[in-house]
């Protein structure tokens, strides 16, 4: 390059000419993340923001050495998912292989938009959903796509849903009885905003109601699918949830597929959460009834500990993407076996997540998969052992996986004052045994909920939550 105001290290050069000057930062960046990584035990799990530091966009190039203090402060003060103490959310510890797959896949900076300008990940990313596909039985026709995060996989798999059932790929939705989707009451909201966006407004949603383990009521679901039909609507697609997000329980698949069979309509699964129970021989029946599904939604960037983000929409027939919604570019070239597979998604424009996924599941093997998700079971059935040994505590369902949602309702204290009460204990937890479980909200009250996702968090550590709840309710 010519002389310019350029920093020297504004890019690795491809000769190699700035190469000792380009090591020396990236080992400082290295010894950062080590440093942060290998400390998180000892920072709090959602530190207090301070002040962020924000001059605007300098005039002139910044020296690097002050930049990479600053991405340091921002690195105290941000979540800190890796401590023990920290169950608020489905955020994981993310797996040594993932951080590298991101770091690798920053670098090499391929668009997954064609396999031209990701020749190598192109190929491997449809091989690798294939196999996830396999995983929950979807059959031999079976593959996906990567997204990001579970809200576009479920647009994208409801788009495909609402083309092939109503024939709207060409023309649209041209008239005709107002179109629904049904989904439970504790469904996630992504579904909602889908129904918004495929352009059936929020009222396109029509919620069933949930029995009293938060899970869809079957029986309800006929009546509501009746229902609609008789208001004048068209019913095409059902939404069963595996994975609840506030208290993680699992829809009856089964039951839900046969009526979604009965009315023909499209039978989605979102599993986002839940998805990863298919690693574990031992608890994967809890899954039963997923194998029917026309698509399903996975995101290993939850329980399979990938780096966000790294979503997954699956489809029993992948060919339908193919002819319901695939849109060719023609300003890309074509391979003969591989599709471009921006021409199949709702982005374009896509990370290669696929390398700190493939990365990952390389690196720990079905076999460690497992070992993960049987140990985050072992130490819920823990946890929901304390909280069934004291009268103060109750839960909000029968647990299902390593979510736990409850709260205190101690007898002394009136129920208006009860959601305060939870509040204030969560506050506590947090600034007296950096412990950190969230608030949500559910069926009108506040509750705690605790999703025990880290591998290193003990049995002895759940044991001294609940010795600080015996203080704090003393």
């Amino acid at each position: 390059m010519a002389p310019s105001v350029l920093p020297a290290t504004a890019f690795i050069d491809p000769q190699g000419h700035n190469r000792a000057a380009i090591a020396a930062i990236l080992q400082t960046v290295v010894e950062q993340i080590l440093d942060y990584s290998t400390g998180a035990g000892s920072h709090d799990p959602l530190p207090s923001i301070k002040e962020i530091e924000f001059s605007g966009i300098p005039v002139q190039p910044t020296a690097i050495a002050p930049l990479l203090a600053s991405l340091g402060d921002l690195m105290a003060q941000s979540m800190n998912p890796a401590h023990p103490g920290y169950m608020g959310h489905m955020d994981p510890l993310p797996s040594t292989a993932s951080i590298v797959g991101d770091w690798a896949a920053a670098a090499l900076n391929n668009n997954m938009l064609s396999v031209e300008m990701s020749p190598a990940l192109s190929r491997l990313e449809p091989l690798l959903l294939a196999e996830l596909a396999q995983m929950f039985g979807l059959g031999e026709r079976a593959g996906g796509l990567l997204a990001s995060g579970g809200s576009l996989a479920n647009l994208q798999a409801l788009t495909v849903a609402r083309n092939v059932k109503l024939d709207c790929l060409r023309q649209g939705l041209a008239g005709g009885p107002p179109p629904v989707i049904l989904a439970s009451e504790m469904a996630h909201t992504s579904i909602q905003k889908a129904a918004m966006v495929l352009g059936l407004g929020l009222e396109g949603v029509v919620l069933v109601p949930a029995n009293a383990n938060a899970q869809m009521d079957a029986t309800a679901l006929d009546e509501k699918i009746q229902s609609a039909i008789a208001r004048g609507q068209r019913p095409f697609a059902v939404v069963g949830t595996a994975g609840t997000t506030v208290t993680g329980n699992i829809d009856p698949l089964p039951e839900i597929a046969r009526i979604a069979q009965t009315y023909k309509l499209w039978f989605h699964v979102d599993a986002a959460y839940g998805g990863a129970i298919a690693f574990s021989p031992r608890h994967r029946h809890r899954l039963t009834g997923i194998e029917q599904a026309d698509s399903v939604t996975f995101n290993p960037q939850k329980w399979l500990y990938v780096t966000k983000t790294c979503a997954s929409v699956l489809f029993r027939d992948l060919g339908l993407l193919h002819s319901h919604f695939r849109v060719s570019a023609p300003y890309m070239n074509t391979e003969p076996d591989w599709v471009n597979l921006g021409e199949l998604t709702v982005q374009g424009t896509r990370h290669a997540d696929v390398l700190k996924l493939w990365l990952t599941l390389q690196h720990l093997g079905q076999v460690g998969c497992a070992e993960l998700i049987e140990a985050s079971y072992a130490l819920s059935e823990h946890f929901v052992t304390q909280v069934r040994q004291r009268p103060y505590l109750e839960l909000a369902s029968e647990p299902e996986m390593n979510l736990i949602c409850f709260r205190g309702c101690p007898a002394a204290l009136p129920p208006a004052q009860r959601d305060a009460w939870n509040a204030s204990l969560q506050n506590y937890l947090l600034k007296q045994h950096q412990i950190f479980l969230s608030v949500p909200c559910f069926r009108g009250q506040r509750w705690l909920k605790a999703v025990l996702l880290n591998p290193f968090t003990t049995a002895a550590e759940v044991s001294q939550l609940f010795e600080a709840i015996d203080q704090y309710a003393g």
